[in-house]
């Protein structure tokens, strides 16, 4: 005899057949990946960090300064900070009183300052006064995580070690329905697996272009948004805003 079906079986059982996620197979979700790629792009041609340096230093020292920050602000303060400290050995010297005065409207400027001279005086000591080009060699500084070492070698040195996975990143991936996972280094993996290598930079620099011009955190344009229809979220942001009443 059959298994009688409860009211509660019979609700989940629609539940997960109306779920995009769930039903989503991995062909599809990795096809879809690659549109939304391909739109973006497009949008975005030639998408590279938006935090102004000359060299792998600059980047590595502004991209500490960013977190929890806008790269606008980091911006106005790093012309003035490099000048002042323009090699590692500078920054490995530098007086944490003063690089915190320099670097205070970024936030949390005592641990960022306390992090960039312990990461320049690893980085003296340990490689001769030159940024790493290696992943293994940059997590290892004061202050470096994944984001920040993917940032450098891939906008410094041209390599595709990762994926970067900011703020923007995190919150477009997940409405997106490209991962399912909270922590940055799984939906790092995540982006990896879905893309090709030669795509995981630009990938970064797109995502976090569109997540600033049009998938906000609080208040996402779905109605002018370039991959609507890719995104499984899009239908639900936009059938929660009320309608004009027709005239």
């Amino acid at each position: 005899m059959g298994r009688t079906c409860t009211p509660q079986m019979k609700k989940t059982k629609k539940t997960r057949a109306t779920n995009p996620r769930s039903a989503e197979t991995p062909a599809r979700r990795s096809a879809r990946a690659r549109s939304i790629l391909k739109v973006l792009l497009n949008e975005f041609p030639g998408a590279a960090t938006a935090l102004s340096h000359e060299n792998p230093l600059q980047l590595l020292v502004a991209t500490i300064l960013s977190a929890q920050c806008t790269d606008e602000r980091v911006n106005k303060v790093t012309p003035g900070l490099f000048q002042r400290y323009p090699t590692a050995s500078d920054f490995a010297a530098a007086s944490q009183p003063e690089l915190e005065a320099m670097i205070h409207s970024t936030g949390f400027f005592r641990n960022k300052a306390k992090n960039i001279i312990a990461c320049c005086q690893a980085i003296v000591a340990r490689h001769g006064g030159e940024v790493p080009s290696a992943m293994d060699a940059l997590v290892q500084l004061p202050g470096v995580g994944r984001k920040t070492a993917n940032v450098v070698l891939g906008q410094s040195f041209g390599m595709a070690t990762g994926v970067v996975v900011d703020t923007h990143v995190q919150r477009l991936a997940q409405r997106m329905g490209l991962t399912r996972a909270d922590d940055p280094v799984k939906i790092e993996q995540d982006l990896m697996n879905l893309y090709l290598q030669t795509d995981w930079i630009a990938l970064g620099s797109v995502l976090i272009l569109h997540g600033r011009k049009t998938c906000d955190a609080r208040k996402p344009r779905c109605e002018s948004c370039s991959i609507a229809t890719h995104c499984p979220s899009a239908e639900t942001f936009l059938s929660s805003k009320p309608h004009s009443p027709s005239r």
